[in-house]
C-alpha cells in the first residue's frame, strides 16, 4: 500500500509499504479520509514530538475491513479514529488527567497514523460512524474532539460574550460550539473570506484586528478563546478579555517558543489563562455531533488531495485562506 510517512527532520516521503496486520484488540480500517492538520507541520519541522519514521495522519475515518482476536466490530462499518492510546496506569491516568499520560502513545505521531491506504490501531479507540456519513466529514472528529475540550475549559454560560481568535478549522469548529452554548459570538481574523465564513456559521460579530474588536466590545469579552497558534494572537488574548475573564490557549505554538505576558494585569484584573491539550473523553461527542450535523463541517473543506500531494502540502505552509485540506488516500 501507499503511505505519506515522516523518515526524518523535514523529510517526507510517499513510500509503498507493508499492508498492516491487526494485532489482538486491534481494527484495521481502509482509510476514507485523513485531515491535515498544523501538528503535522510542527512535526515535519521538528517542533513537536515524535518517531520517525511513521506514518503521519491523526485525525482519519475509514471502513473496517480485519479485526484482530477479541474484537467484534462488523466488518464494513465506518469509524473514526481517537488517535491517543493513554496507559491508565500512571500516576495522570489515576487521576483522571487522561490526555497527560506519561505513556500515550498517538496513533500518526508515535505510531502509523491515516496518510496511508490502510491503518490498523485499537478497536477500543474505534468510534462508530453512521454508515450514510459523507467520509470527508468523519475526518473532523478528532479536531472537534480537541476543540470540545478547550470549550467545556471555558465553561461558557448563555449570554456571555465569547471571542475567538483565529479562522483556521479550530477557530471555526470552536466558533459553532460557542454559539451552540448560547453566547454572543465574534471571530477575529485578517481574512476577508474567513470573516464572511464565520458569519454565515451563525458568529454574530467579526473584526480583522485587535483595535478592531476592542472598538465592537470596549470591555472586552468574558473568554477569549485562542486558536491560531501564534505569538500575537496568544499575547493579544489576555487584552481582550475583561475583568474576571479567562483566556483558553487552543493554538500549538512551536516547542521553545516563547511570548511576552503582563502577570500583574492577569492577577490585578483576576484573568483565568488557561491551556486545553488534546481530547480527553471527547471523542464520542465530537463523533455524535458530526453524525446529527449539529457541527457544520464540509464549508470547512478547503482542497482536496492525494497521498503524493500530501507530501508536498505538508512541507509547505498552507496556502491562504486555507482551512482544512483532506487526504483521500484510496481516492
Amino acid at each position: 500500500m501507499r503511505a505519506t510517512r515522516l523518515v526524518g527532520h523535514r523529510l517526507m516521503s510517499c513510500e509503498n509499504v507493508a499492508i498492516p496486520t491487526p494485532g489482538p484488540g486491534e481494527v484495521l480500517i481502509k482509510v476514507e479520509a485523513a485531515g491535515i492538520c498544523g501538528t503535522d507541520r510542527h512535526l515535519f519541522a521538528g517542533e513537536f514530538p515524535s518517531k520517525p519514521p511513521v506514518t503521519l495522519g491523526h485525525e482519519f475515518c475509514g471502513l473496517v475491513v480485519a479485526c484482530g482476536d477479541g474484537v467484534d466490530i462488523p466488518i464494513g462499518t465506518r469509524v473514526t479514529c481517537d488517535p491517543n492510546t493513554w496507559c491508565g496506569s500512571c500516576d495522570q491516568c489515576r487521576r483522571g488527567r487522561v490526555n497527560l499520560c506519561s505513556r500515550n502513545v498517538a496513533t500518526g505521531l508515535q505510531r502509523d497514523g491515516g496518510f496511508a491506504e490502510y491503518c490498523a490501531f485499537p478497536a477500543h479507540k474505534a468510534h462508530v460512524l453512521p454508515a450514510d456519513l459523507h467520509p470527508h466529514h468523519g475526518a473532523f472528529c478528532e479536531p472537534l474532539a480537541c476543540t470540545l475540550h478547550g470549550i467545556d475549559m471555558a465553561k461558557i454560560v448563555p449570554g456571555e460574550r465569547v471571542m475567538i481568535l483565529g479562522g483556521g478549522v479550530i477557530g471555526m469548529l470552536a466558533l459553532q460550539l460557542a454559539v451552540l452554548a448560547g453566547a454572543e459570538v465574534m471571530l477575529v481574523t485578517r481574512s476577508d473570506d474567513k470573516r464572511d465564513l464565520a458569519r454565515h456559521l451563525g458568529g454574530h460579530l467579526t473584526a480583522a484586528t485587535e483595535d478592531h474588536a476592542r472598538a465592537l466590545w470596549p470591555d472586552g469579552a468574558d473568554a477569549v478563546i485562542e486558536c491560531a497558534g501564534v505569538v500575537d494572537t496568544v499575547e493579544m488574548a489576555p487584552r481582550l478579555t475583561r475583568t474576571g475573564g479567562r483566556v483558553v490557549i487552543l493554538g500549538v505554538l512551536p516547542a521553545g517558543q516563547k511570548v511576552s505576558i503582563e502577570p500583574f494585569d492577569l492577577l490585578f484584573r483576576e484573568v483565568q489563562f488557561l491551556s486545553s491539550f488534546i481530547n480527553p473523553f471527547t471523542q464520542g461527542r465530537a463523533a455524535a455531533m458530526i453524525a446529527s450535523g449539529t457541527v457544520k463541517v464540509a464549508p470547512l473543506i478547503s482542497r482536496l488531495l492525494t497521498l503524493e500531494q500530501a507530501a508536498e502540502a505538508i512541507a509547505a505552509p498552507p496556502p491562504p485562506g486555507e482551512i482544512r485540506a483532506i487526504v483521500l488516500p484510496n481516492g
